[in-house]
């Protein structure tokens, strides 16, 4: 959640680490919701052994010999106790050596009968565990610090923690001492939350507008309005009791539950409505008006909430990130029920009169004729297309099918690019390159980076570690400046930073903007990763370059690149085994002594009372730098003598891979890939699926997609039968409700409309068909059913109780419902608009859902009103003909 960086300008950079390791970062970890904190920069103190090799070689001694003299010499043992008749006295001693010096003063063989001491072949010094390790905050080398929270800890209010604790802990450090804040996530997360809420609060706003557009009349606004906090307050009350938290998902539940809420509470109040001004009275309209409209909203609400059932039992990684989102919205639709249900007519019943819906100012005279031309435009249309069953049939099958081909053709992705002001990079140089030359290019790099006007700060690393493989690779963090202070999105900066850093020679640099919502647990050169698993190391190397080279020429892909590197350069020591063994040296003997010489060996422990260091063993290599070193390497003999390693031993330059990966036991290489602007993820993946089959592949080399790719993947097969699931569950609900196989058909045949209306804004405004995006669908499922819903309910009970034939019966309910179907839609529209038109911080990640939305509701409104009543009587046809073939055939048994 926080990246900080602890500088000095006057304290060596090892102080710097056991100051942080053992004060700072101890304070941090007790704060609250603080889950870890680690440490980047490796200058954990230690006392190194630089040995002379031609030192010792003169006194007849080995690093062995040096090796076995420091570790006997500090210990840190138990020594027991004396039990006396009245007292115990525990046993100690001066068995441990804590500074250099005193290392520097350890006798370690006598030659002559005079002592040699340590200092005398070896330069013995304060310094770093790992010299190969650093780490730079900007142009400054720094140790930084890396704060997680705990799981369901809040991460606002733990970072707030932090802060608050950072200038007490800054005056209890050096004056030289500075700890800056790099990077906090936090930032971004406020910004978002706040746009995020800025959109729900425009998005009540909006649909306050609209009712009021609509019934012209501010007690009438008031009691639909009074739906909206209501809902959400009872929302946030299950959120609580659930341990839910106010996050992107959440919010964005919330504002489009905004346009639902208002839906069943502007149904009721609208029939209520219509009885008053035919005259009756408040009370009784209010308890006639709800009783005939109860069935439609609870058709309403459980056929909706039908559509979220699906999401809140997916088991992948989509559906536990969506749980929330789902819950969230289901619980507030199904509040909003409640509310219009119970709290609507009572306020109608108490609020509205005669007198109060009658009183018309010049804006409600004029929205009103406004109003009845649109419904008598809308009726004479509506009795043409009657007219014409057939051709208005053939346009709704045509909707299904353009429905399916944009659902072909339309480009797929995962999740959108988010832009949250933190840019991960990874640095390349050429494989055989040390710590000293990694180190000055990563330097050369930061210069560029930081003169890029978005950059606010860079964090980098160099060395090998748990998330670096490997000497001639670095890790950057670039943390942009607020999107209120920058003019370029990320994307921009990452295409401008790896044009300027192409101009450093040497080096590719790898970018990848970090996500919010993402799935990868391992850090990555870039956003998609694809692996190549075989049982040899051989099969890898061979096919490894050719499908590298195939794919570096797809459009498809940037940025490709491989974490195969087989061309390390290495010394191999080939040992003469039987000229070792005739002189009692062992393949284990030559191993020590080469560790000892070059493997930053830890050959013992200093214990205080506050931490523990290590003693580190190694040649001088500034005295004898090279392959050279290779030469003063002596060992032991069995008879006691100096034996050079070149006498048993020859010294072959070779090339080897730098680090081999394994997955489920065998060898694995990764190739990592991003996607053009102009291509998705689905082209990627096709592109690369398409030049497996051409390379024609062995059987012993099995490929398979990481990370998001594979969650894409997973998720792209999952989707259309979670929209199965999504309509079968609707569909069961709906016939439950009606006690009809019909009826739901009917009802459900408005679903196409919505899909080409969202696919279509989807291609418009070029984003992708990503999970977001498939969320507003399936929600869209949900919204779009309801025009049918209150057409047919008060259809079948103009049949049923005033006798009317079907025909009139739908003409008149979509005429006496047209006003409340424009009104929810509009509500439900002006819901998402603020999600579509969102720009601030995580709008990338809101925006698909309210392009899906907005163009799906306003196709489907379009059409629905005159596709369903059509439907409606064709289906009502067929009832009646497969009743009377199943007469005709009983009257003939």
């Amino acid at each position: 959640i926080m990246t900080l960086a602890v500088t000095s300008t006057a304290m060596p950079m090892t102080q710097v680490e056991d100051m942080v390791e053992t004060r700072v970062a101890q304070k941090i970890s007790q704060i609250s919701g603080v889950g870890l904190v680690t440490l980047s920069g490796g200058q954990r103190p230690a006392v190194r052994v630089k040995l002379n090799a031609q030192a010792i070689a003169a006194l007849g001694l080995t690093s062995e010999t040096v090796r076995t003299a420091i570790t006997g010499a500090n210990v840190n043992s138990a020594k027991g106790s004396l039990d006396g008749p009245s007292r115990a006295v525990t046993l100690s001693a001066n068995d441990q050596m804590q500074s250099a010096e005193e290392y520097r003063q350890l006798i370690i063989a006598y030659q002559n009968g005079a002592p040699i001491r340590l200092g005398d072949v070896a330069t013995v010094e304060q310094g770093a565990e790992n010299s190969w390790l650093g780490a730079w905050a900007n142009k400054e080398q720094a140790i930084v610090m890396n704060v997680q929270r705990q799981p369901g800890a809040n991460i606002i209010s733990t970072a707030d923690s932090i802060r608050q604790m950072l200038p007490q802990l800054t005056e209890s450090l050096p004056k030289s001492v500075k700890v800056t804040v790099l990077s906090d996530r936090t930032t971004n997360i406020r910004a978002s939350v706040d746009d995020t809420q800025f959109e729900l609060m425009m998005a009540i706003a909006l649909v306050v507008m609209i009712i009021y557009l609509f019934l012209r009349n501010i007690p009438a606004t008031i009691i639909p309005g009074v739906a909206v906090p209501l809902s959400l307050i009872g929302t946030f009350a299950v959120m609580v009791f659930l341990d839910f938290s106010i996050n992107n998902l959440t919010l964005m539940a919330l504002t489009i539950a905004t346009g639902f809420v208002v839906d069943d509470a502007i149904v009721v109040i609208e029939n209520i409505s219509r009885y008053i001004e035919k005259g009756e009275k408040p009370l009784a309209a209010a308890l006639k008006g709800a009783g005939e409209i109860g069935f439609t909203i609870i058709s309403l609400t459980f056929s909706l909430i039908a559509v979220l059932i699906p999401l809140l039992f997916m088991s992948d990684i989509v559906g536990r990130l969506f749980r929330e989102f789902a819950i969230t919205l289901a619980v507030a639709i199904l509040i909003s029920a409640v509310v219009s249900l119970t709290l609507t007519p009572m306020m109608c019943a108490r609020m509205l009169s005669q007198e109060s819906l009658r009183k018309q100012n010049r804006f409600s005279r004029a929205s009103e004729k406004m109003f009845d031309r649109i419904i008598a435009a809308y009726g004479r249309g509506l009795a043409k297309v009657l007219n014409h069953p057939w051709l208005t049939l053939s346009v709704a099958l045509s909707t299904l099918l353009l429905s399916v081909l944009l659902w072909v053709f339309i480009p797929k992705g995962f999740f959108p690019v988010q832009d949250n002001g933190i840019i991960q990079g990874t640095l390349q140089a050429p494989q055989s390159s040390s710590f000293a030359n990694m180190a000055q290019r990563q330097r050369q790099v930061a210069d560029v980076i930081l003169q890029d006007p978005a950059v606010q700060s860079l964090t980098s690393f160099v060395g090998v570690d748990g998330t670096n493989p490997s000497l001639n690779s670095a890790r950057l963090q670039i943390n942009l400046k607020p999107l209120d202070e920058r003019d370029d999105r990320v994307q921009k900066v990452i295409a401008r930073l790896q044009t300027a850093v192409d101009k450093v020679p040497g080096v590719d640099l790898f970018l990848q903007p970090t996500q919010d919502l993402t799935i990868d647990t391992q850090v990555s050169r870039t956003q998609y990763q694809f692996t190549l698993q075989a049982t040899s190391l051989d099969a890898l190397s061979t096919w490894v370059p050719q499908l590298m080279e195939k794919l570096q020429q797809l459009p498809q892909l940037s940025d490709v690149s491989s974490d195969w590197q087989d061309k390390g350069l290495v010394a191999y020591v080939n040992v003469d085994r039987d000229s070792a063994s005739r002189l009692g040296i062992s393949m284990a003997d030559v191993d020590n002594a080469l560790y000892n010489a070059f493997g930053q060996r830890l050959i013992s422990t200093i214990y205080t009372q506050a931490n523990q260091y290590r003693v580190v063993l190694e040649h001088n290599t500034e005295i004898t730098p090279g392959l050279a070193a290779l030469d003063t390497i002596r060992l032991t003999s069995s008879d006691g003598g100096v034996v050079p390693l070149s006498s048993i031993a020859k010294v072959e330059q070779r090339f080897a891979p730098l680090s081999i990966n394994h997955l489920d036991q065998f060898p694995v290489t990764t190739i990592s890939f991003n996607v053009p602007d102009n291509y998705s993820l689905g082209d990627a993946v096709q592109a690369i699926m398409d030049t497996e089959k051409t390379l024609n592949l062995p059987v012993d080399i099995t490929t398979q997609f990481q990370g998001s790719t594979l969650a894409f993947q997973s998720a792209l097969g999952s989707t259309v039968w979670l929209i199965v699931a999504a309509v079968v569950a609707m569909y069961i609900v709906l016939g439950i409700l009606y006690e009809s196989f019909i009826h739901p058909i009917t009802i459900l045949s408005t679903l196409p409309t919505a899909g080409v209306g969202a696919l279509l804004a989807l291609m418009i405004a070029g984003s992708e068909l990503d999970v977001i995006a498939i969320i507003g669908i399936i929600l869209l499922i949900g919204i779009v059913k309801k025009n049918a819903i209150m057409m047919i309910d008060f259809a079948l009970a103009a049949e049923r109780e005033q006798g009317m034939s079907p025909r009139d019966a739908i003409y008149q309910a979509c005429l006496l419902r047209f006003r409340p179907i424009l009104m929810t839609t509009l509500a439900a529209l002006l819901g998402a608009l603020p999600l579509m038109l969102s720009t601030g911080v995580g709008a990338e990640l809101r925006r698909p859902l309210g392009i899906g939305m907005v163009g799906g509701l306003i196709v489907s409104q379009v059409l629905t009103l005159f596709t369903t009543p059509v439907i409606y009587l064709l289906f009502d046809r067929l009832a009646l003909w497969t009743k009377s073939r199943f007469a005709r055939h009983e009257e003939e048994a």
